[in-house]
C-alpha cells in the first residue's frame, strides 16, 4: 500500500484518495467441473495487485501501470473498450458499469502495481478488476458489499471486455479470509469458507514454463464430449448436468460412447466428490488425508481428463518422492502451466535441486513462488 501511494504521488503529483488491493487465486481442486455445475476449492494468495485512485478536476481518465511502466489515457466521453488499451480496459469497465448504475461521472488518475505472476493462471486479471471495483466504489462513495463487488467485477469483464470465466473467478478475491480456503458451488454461486491451515508446511507454486498451444480448443473439445455424454445419460435418467449422475450411470453407456469420453466424464464426477471430501478433511485438520485427495485429483487430470503433460507429470512425481511432501498437483487449465506443492520447509532445498534436474532434462527453467493463504480485499482511504 505504501509503495503504490508513493508511485501514484510521483506520477500524478497528488496522493491517492483510495487504495484497494486484491489477492491472486489458486485453484486447489475442481476447476474443470464448473461447466457441469461442480464445486471449486481455491485459496487466495499472498501475492496481490493494488489499485490507487485520485479524482481529477477534468473529465480525463489516466492510467499508469507501474510494473510495466506503461500509461494509457482516455476521457469520460470516450469510455469504451479499445483493444490497444489492453490492461486499462479492466478499470475502464468498472467505471463504465458504475456510471451506468448512476454514480456521478468523475475523472480519475489510476495507478496499478502488484506481484502476482501474470499469464500463468493465478488470477492476476481477476485481482486487478476486483481491486479496481473496490477502489472506485470507495472513491465514489458507493458501499456495494461483497455481492455487489462480485457483480460489478463480472459486468466489467463480461459485458465491457467480452471475457468468459467461471463462477468462482471474482468470488474468491472478494470473500477470502486468512487461514481459509474458499469453496464455490457453481450451481448457486455461493461461497463457503473452509479452514486451511498447513501448519509449518510451505505452499510452492511452480511454473513449468512449458509453452502452451491450442489450450482453449482442447478444453472446448472436452466440453463437447461431456455434453455428448450428458445427452446420452439424459435418455435414460433425467439430469441437468453431469453432477446429477454417478459413476454407475456412466457404466451403463459402455459400448455406446468412446472410452475416452467416458473417462472425461468420470473425472468430472469423481472430482465433484473429491472437493466435498477435501472440505471435510480440512475441517477436521487432516492434512495427510487432504494431501491424498489432491494427489488422486492429479492422477485423474493425467489419466482421465488428459490435460497434464510430461513436464508437469515429472514435476509432480519427483516432488512426491521427497520426504515431507504432502501433495502436488497441476493447477489451472493444464497442458503446461503451474503446479501447487505442499511440503515441509526442511524439504525445500531438495525440491529446488530437483528443479535443476528438470531444466537439464526438458530445457525449461522452472520458476517457483512461495505463497501463503491471504485474505480478500483490503481498502485504505
Amino acid at each position: 500500500m505504501k509503495d503504490i501511494a508513493e508511485l501514484h504521488t510521483q506520477e500524478f503529483e497528488a496522493p491517492p484518495e483510495v487504495i484497494a488491493s486484491a489477492p491472486g487465486t489458486l485453484r486447489l481442486l475442481g476447476e474443470h467441473t464448473e461447466d457441469s455445475e461442480g464445486v471449486v476449492l481455491s485459496i487466495a494468495l499472498s501475492q496481490r495487485i493494488a489499485v490507487a485512485v485520485s479524482p481529477r478536476r477534468d473529465s480525463s481518465l489516466r492510467f499508469y501501470a507501474a510494473d510495466l511502466n506503461e500509461r494509457k489515457r482516455t476521457s469520460l466521453a470516450n469510455l469504451k473498450f479499445k483493444r490497444e488499451d489492453r490492461w486499462a480496459n479492466l478499470p475502464k469497465g468498472i467505471l463504465a458499469a458504475l456510471f451506468d448504475q448512476g454514480a456521478p461521472a468523475q475523472g480519475f488518475n489510476v495507478t496499478v502495481a502488484g506481484d502476482i505472476p501474470q499469464g500463468i493462471g493465478l488470477g492476476s486479471s481477476s485481482a486487478f478488476v476486483v481491486a479496481s471495483a473496490a477502489a472506485f466504489s470507495g472513491a465514489l462513495g458507493k458501499n456495494l458489499g461483497n455481492d455487489g463487488l462480485v457483480e460489478l467485477s463480472r459486468v466489467a469483464e463480461a459485458e465491457f471486455c467480452g471475457r468468459t470465466f467461471g463462477p468462482a473467478e471474482h468470488v474468491v478475491p472478494v470473500v477470502s479470509r486468512p487461514g481459509t480456503a474458499v469453496s464455490v458451488d457453481a450451481r448457486n454461486r455461493r461461497p463457503r469458507l473452509v479452514p486451511f491451515d498447513i501448519g509449518r508446511s510451505v505452499a510452492l507454486i511452480t511454473d513449468s514454463r512449458v509453452p502452451r498451444f491450442s489450450v482453449d480448443a482442447e478444453l472446448r473439445q472436452r466440453g463437447d464430449e461431456c455434453r455428448q455424454c450428458l445427452h446420452q445419460l439424459g435418455r435414460r435418467h433425467p439430469g441437468k448436468t453431469l453432477r446429477d449422475y454417478t459413476p454407475e450411470d456412466l457404466d451403463e453407456l459402455m459400448g455406446e460412447l468412446p472410452e475416452s469420453i467416458r473417462r472425461r466424464c468420470l473425472f468430472i464426477l469423481e472430482e465433484v466428490r473429491r472437493v466435498s471430501e477435501a472440505e471435510d478433511l480440512l475441517a477436521r485438520g487432516d492434512l495427510v488425508g487432504f494431501g491424498r485427495v489432491v494427489n488422486k485429483s492429479q492422477a485423474g487430470l493425467r489419466n482421465l481428463l488428459e490435460v497434464s503433460c510430461p513436464e508437469v507429470d515429472w514435476l509432480v512425481k519427483r516432488s512426491s518422492e521427497i520426504e515431507g511432501t504432502l501433495c502436488s498437483r497441476l493447477t489451472g487449465k493444464g497442458f503446461g502451466g503451474c503446479t501447487i506443492t505442499l511440503l515441509s520447509r526442511d524439504a525445500l532445498e531438495e525440491y529446488k535441486n530437483r528443479l535443476e534436474e528438470y531444466e537439464r532434462i526438458f530445457g525449461f527453467k522452472a520458476a517457483i513462488y512461495e505463497t501463503s493463504v491471504s485474505g480478500g480485499i483490503e481498502l485504505q482511504g
